[in-house]
């Protein structure tokens, strides 16, 4: 459900102990750069500057070194020599990726000079660079020091035997091969789900000869023990004479599939396929398989090549009715890949905290030993919380615990993140990390990033995408895309492979989740580059990207001129401090002072030519923002929301050519439109708390623009909804005298609108009927704290892609449209906190509950958590 509270700045999602990239990263950093070396925008300003060869030369020594890169990945551990080489081979490739980042720079530079200059001479004076003869000597001077570097390192490759692997092909065996047994006293809070899958496998088929199930879920959840206790149990004795067991791990290459599955037949003659052909395989398997009900179990399966799987099923599907493949994969596309059309995917939830308790207790002591360590016990409750409802976390941090009566070892374990356990292979770390290792090398870094964020919140796709922008991790959009489209559809990915939870899709944004021990893998993941300020300042003389609470920790004189990264928190401000981050730390190319006591940004922070992050969140003292801040034209993302004291916006936002999300507050009475409507790239437009500005957007069009919000603007009163043809998200709240209808009257627009939420608005009586016009798009509808609201319009059915409907507090809505059941993609309609739609239409005892019975019913319980009903 959409958490209807004030969205959070960035700053306040990041974590106050923060950890590095490790080098298991830095193959994917090597292909990053290769890329980029490669564009044609970076060729074409090498030739400009003449340093062609000699970019040319760093890229094909960086090639050669990441041939080896994998390798020594792997090998890392076993040689600190090795791991020192990794680690220089880091800093080199950090240092060329600054280099490629200004040839962009500078790039970027001329086409906005060479697009604005020709007329007007102010605009070639704010862009003015330095001499070009100088620029090209000192970029060449430092081209050529890195290629020193790169071939030295290059030369010392070979000192550590190591293999070339060029493609990001790695396959981890750690895990073992499974079989189908299992002792059912083992497993504890599965039942129901054994049964939901037995019903699904004994079920009719409607003629289908087979059919696939598969069962879904993130490393650990226990998924083959399932399949296990399924495939052993006596119904499925009984309804399938023919039951076979294949672990399928990495491998989907047909002979072998096929080998294995003959191998898992009952075979009195134990014959070795493995001198057969595929041809020979297939009759044999075939012959097997003929005449009988079959059920087939393919445990743990990757592959997502459709051609391999539907070759597979040609071969097995030999027309027998009722035969089933129960499938186990942490993959969704797997499942959509294999599930056939009368079969659906059983998605695999964590055990609850009490069947938790019940399987850590067994782990973690003899039988009835935990009621004579009642103080033991209270502790192990508080470790069963962390473990999330993982069977194999449970396990695992149980099996440490296993005849220990020491408090203070419990409580160390509480207190210490699951990593920092004794582990061995069949760890919840190693099980986890399995799923990472399957992942692309484009992924990786992005994973990685979700250590920043805390545990147990919810966040957006719209503030990954700002992050990810911010970093350099989102490829270009393709046309008629967003960065919005392009880090959903990478979040989409992530969630397919089972490394988000509670993932929803409300229609231009999304939002889920990371299970605590996902987040922990994150964490270990990232080590080594992310790291929290302490008063000893060798803890971040390296470091690439910092977090701290107070400004006055850092020495100065100490700040690593590399810093890519600068959060503060909030807090009293040292100006001092600030101006040497900005002159100190070119590099920068995300600065966060949320929540910070600034008065004034240093006037040459328009030096910071990489900077691609600004937020200003909630810097109340805040009085000036300097022009020079719109010659970054590299900025991606500006925020000034809640800036209550900011005089007025800085002169030239035109210029900020790259610029996709915009956040402002202001006191100024107006709002530099054309300036705005001139940004090609602008997505996402918010104002906050902009108590002076009466109308928008009147004589403009805002093309590109995806995303716009209007909160607590107090004299809005109109806003001109036609500049904006491809609106996908609007947010209106507290924003009192804004008439509702747009200025549209009755008309209905072809609209693109898939999110609408509006909070707070006591004019609303009920929707304006400009909605209709999103029917073929709107897919989320938030009402909230809107008093007056009286009744929804009976054209509600009309919003034929409506899968989510909320009406939170509002209490003077009685009841819903009588054809409400119309609304068929309808998934969830939450009630929080208006009581009388509650009693209305609560389930099986609501008057009009029949009307609704088709979705799940949400309602608040102010003493308990969010519940939901089906």
């Amino acid at each position: 459900m959409i958490q209807l509270q004030k969205p959070l700045p960035i700053a306040f999602l990041f974590l106050p102990l923060l950890k590095l990239m490790a080098e298991s990263l830095l193959f994917s950093s090597a292909e990053s750069l290769l890329g980029k070396l490669a564009s044609a925008a970076l060729q074409e300003a090498s030739l400009a500057f003449g340093v062609n060869r000699d970019l040319e030369l760093m890229k094909e020594t960086m090639t050669f070194i990441r041939g080896v890169l994998l390798d020594a990945e792997k090998k890392n551990s076993q040689s600190s020599a090795l791991k020192e080489w990794l680690i220089q081979v880091k800093c080199v490739f950090s240092d060329a990726e600054d280099i490629v980042d200004d040839f962009e720079c500078e790039a970027l530079r001329k086409h906005t000079v060479n697009t604005y200059g020709s007329c007007s001479r102010k605009v070639c004076r704010f862009f003015s660079s330095s001499n070009p003869v100088v620029y090209r000597l000192r970029m060449a001077h430092h081209i050529q020091d890195i290629n020193i570097r790169l071939t030295k390192l290059a030369s010392q490759r070979s000192m550590f035997s190591l293999q070339i692997i060029d493609q990001d092909t790695r396959v981890v065996h750690v895990r073992e091969m499974t079989h189908s047994h299992v002792n059912p006293s083992n497993v504890i809070g599965r039942e129901h789900d054994k049964q939901e899958i037995i019903k699904l496998l004994v079920q009719g088929d409607h003629g289908q000869s087979l059919s696939i199930i598969p069962i879904v879920g993130m490393g650990g959840l226990g998924k083959t023990t399932l399949a296990k206790l399924v495939f052993n149990d006596p119904i499925i004795h009984a309804c399938f004479p023919l039951r076979m067991w294949v672990c399928v791990t990495n491998e989907f290459e047909l002979r072998n599939v096929l080998i294995k599955i003959l191998n898992s037949v009952p075979n009195p003659t134990r014959e070795n396929f493995n001198n057969f052909e595929i041809e020979q395989l297939q009759i044999l398997l075939r012959n097997t398989l003929e005449g009988y009900k079959s059920l087939l179990v393919l445990d743990d399966v990757w592959n997502e090549d459709p051609a391999r799987w539907d070759e597979l099923r040609e071969i097995i599907d030999i027309g027998v009715e009722g035969s089933k493949i129960l499938v186990t994969t942490r993959s969704q596309k797997v499942a959509a890949i294999m599930h056939t059309k009368s079969s659906k995917s059983y998605l695999l939830g964590c055990l609850s905290e009490k069947d938790s308790l019940s399987l850590f207790m067994k782990y973690a002591f003899e039988d009835g030993d935990e009621m004579k360590h009642p103080q033991l016990l209270k502790i192990g409750k508080e470790i069963v919380k962390k473990c999330g409802g993982l069977p194999l976390a449970v396990k695992t941090v149980g099996s440490s615990l296993f005849l220990m009566v020491d408090e203070r070892e419990w409580e160390s374990v509480r207190d210490n993140e699951i990593w920092n356990l004794k582990q061995n292979v069949k760890g919840i770390l190693p099980a986890l990390k399995l799923s990472y290792d399957q992942l692309p090398s484009y992924l990786k870094p992005c994973f990685a990033s979700l250590s920043l964020y805390q545990k147990d919140i919810y966040f957006y796709s719209s503030q990954v995408c700002m992050l990810w922008g911010g970093l350099g991790f989102l490829p270009p959009p393709k046309a008629s895309e967003s960065m919005a489209n392009v880090a959903t559809q990478l979040l989409h990915e992530l969630w397919s492979r089972s490394f988000l939870s509670e993932y929803e899709d409300f229609g231009g944004d999304c939002r889920f989740k990371l299970h605590d021990l996902v987040f922990d893998l994150a964490i270990y993941i990232a080590k080594g580059e992310f790291d929290i300020i302490h008063p000893n300042p060798n803890l971040y003389k390296n470091a690439h990207h910092l977090l701290f609470m107070n400004d006055n920790l850092l020495d100065q004189a100490l700040l690593p001129s590399s810093l890519r990264i600068f959060i503060f928190t909030g807090g009293p401000s040292n100006e001092n401090f600030l101006n040497t981050l900005v002159s100190r730390c070119k590099f920068l190319r995300i600065l966060i002072l949320d929540w910070s006591e600034y008065v004034s940004l240093p006037r040459f922070i328009g030096k910071l030519k990489h900077l691609r992050f600004l937020s200003l969140w909630n810097n109340e003292n805040l009085m000036e923002v300097p022009d020079s801040v719109c010659k970054l034209q590299n900025l991606q993302t500006l925020n000034l929301e809640g800036c209550i004291k900011l005089q007025k916006l800085p002169k030239g936002l035109a210029n900020l050519v790259s610029l996709r999300y915009l956040g402002i507050t202001t006191i100024e009475p107006t709002f530099p439109e054309k300036e705005v409507a001139s940004l090609t790239s602008l997505e996402d437009l918010r104002f906050c708390r902009c108590d002076n500005l009466e109308s928008l957007f009147k004589g403009i069009q805002l093309h590109t623009l995806k995303g716009l919000s209007l909160q607590d603007c107090k004299s809005l009163k109109m806003v001109s909804f036609h500049a904006i043809k491809n609106l996908e998200v609007l947010v209106i709240a507290q924003c009192n005298k804004l008439e509702l209808s747009m200025g549209l009257s009755n008309e209905i627009l072809d609209s693109r609108l898939k999110l609408l939420i509006l909070r707070g608005l006591p004019s609303l009586a009920t929707l304006p009927r400009w909605l209709q016009g999103s029917a073929n798009s709107l897919q989320s509808l938030v009402i909230e704290e809107c008093m007056n609201l009286e009744e929804l319009p009976d054209w509600l059915p009309t919003l034929n892609c409506l899968q989510q409907l909320v009406v939170r507090y509002c209490p003077n809505l009685l009841s819903l449209p009588d054809n409400i059941h119309h609304v068929t993609n309808l998934k969830v309609i939450n009630v929080t906190g208006s009581s009388e739609l509650w009693k209305r239409y609560r389930p099986r005892v609501g008057q009009d509950w029949h009307k609704i019975s088709h979705v799940n019913l949400v309602c608040y319980d102010e003493s308990e958590n969010e519940k939901e009903f089906s």
